[in-house]
């Protein structure tokens, strides 16, 4: 077979940091089984909220992550690994919480990462990481987005975390983005595409801009992170709801609910701020991988021609439950949505060997991974 084996990742690891003594292993065994399965020769694992949403407290249980990682039996002859790992929480203005993990094994020769600032490539060697404040390191791009596009937090950690490679000659970016979420059901559900849609569709195309204005040379590349892209919620809930009377539930005189109950009084879903609860929330969403939601997920639809995608045949990547006993439970939080994704620019494309071979899917479909679950692509790579 043509082509060396990659496995890219992606993985919003936040809440594994809330309950480490338990989540941290169990995350890593499931991510490490698949490497063993997949066998890869290079692998990049991005990931987003590391240090979790507390990461004052949490940061220090990321040293332990990365120690689990590699001193694994199963990334034992991967020789060469780099890790950029975005920590300072003091520095609002560029704190992103962005990880960066890559593995190369030692089969793989002529490996080099570019180095933005001396404009050229370096050999890639030993063990790397750059923790803490990264601001300085030279082999990384790293941004958060304008403080305008998102003027109601008063510092979103949203950003994008790049690195670009050279194997064998063949030349790519890697990039790892996060995007802004959904605040409030009521205000999703408004319209479509709603106001968080549009905030972030504007801080994508801002990115891809920049990526093809900058003053590097256009690469192929493979954005791959948490996009939080959600479902069309007016959509879903008209389709959950047909046949249903709504009533409203108020408090301190604003709608604090909404419920919609069918002909015979039984309540069918409820809708908060954080709220969303069906009847049947274990099997509407995962029956047939949630397949019938895929025509509601449409925020990529304005970026056809400029990034593509595999087909999706998994189940929404989030939200999960967070309790280890119901790894395979969305939480009634949200609707359940395609957040987590691996997109490639249209020159990309060129760069698999054989599309029939191509995987795309999730990690630990069955096992507590944290609200999200990782997502994976793995495929051989032309050289």
């Amino acid at each position: 077979m043509s082509g060396i084996p990659v496995l890219l990742v992606t993985a919003n690891v936040g809440s594994i940091f809330e309950e480490p003594g338990l989540m941290l292993k169990t995350w890593t065994e499931e991510f490490l089984s698949t490497v063993s399965r997949l066998d890869p020769k290079f692998i990049a694992l991005h990931c987003q909220e590391v240090g979790g949403k507390n990461y004052e407290q949490s940061m220090r249980h990321v040293e332990n992550f990365v120690r689990l990682l590699m001193s694994s039996e199963e990334l034992r002859l991967f020789d060469r690994v780099t890790v950029f790992l975005d920590e300072d929480f003091s520095s609002a203005e560029h704190f992103t919480a962005l990880g960066n993990f890559y593995f190369v094994h030692e089969s793989l020769k002529d490996v080099l990462i570019w180095d933005f600032q001396a404009y050229k490539f370096v050999v890639v060697s030993g063990k790397e990481v750059h923790s803490g404040n990264i601001e300085s390191v030279p082999t990384k791009e790293k941004a958060k987005f304008p403080q305008n596009f998102f003027p109601e937090c008063k510092w979103s950690r949203k950003g994008f975390l790049r690195t670009r490679w050279s194997i064998s000659g063949t030349v790519f970016d890697l990039i790892n983005i996060h995007l802004f979420h959904d605040a409030s059901n009521f205000i999703a559900m408004e319209s479509f595409p709603s106001v968080y849609s549009k905030t972030r569709r504007k801080a994508l195309e801002h990115t891809l801009d920049k990526f093809h204005n900058d003053q590097y040379p256009n690469v192929p590349y493979f954005l791959f992170g948490d996009f939080n892209f959600r479902t069309d919620t007016a959509g879903v809930i008209k389709k959950l709801t047909e046949n249903t009377h709504e009533s409203k539930l108020s408090s301190k005189g604003s709608i604090s609910k909404l419920q919609f109950r069918n002909e015979d009084d039984n309540l069918i879903l409820t809708l908060g701020k954080k709220e969303f609860s069906h009847c049947e929330h274990g099997h509407v969403f995962t029956e047939n991988s949630g397949q019938w939601l895929r025509e509601y997920d449409r925020e990529l639809e304005d970026f056809e021609g400029r990034l593509f995608e595999f087909p999706i045949e998994f189940v929404p990547s989030y939200p999960f439950e967070e309790d280890i006993s119901q790894g395979s439970n969305f939480m009634q939080t949200r609707v359940p949505a395609w957040c987590d994704r691996i997109l490639l620019s249209p020159p990309a494309k060129s760069l698999i060997s054989s599309f029939d071979m191509v995987k795309y899917g999730i990690i630990g479909a069955n096992t507590c991974m944290g609200d999200h679950k990782p997502v994976f692509l793995d495929f051989r790579m032309n050289i």
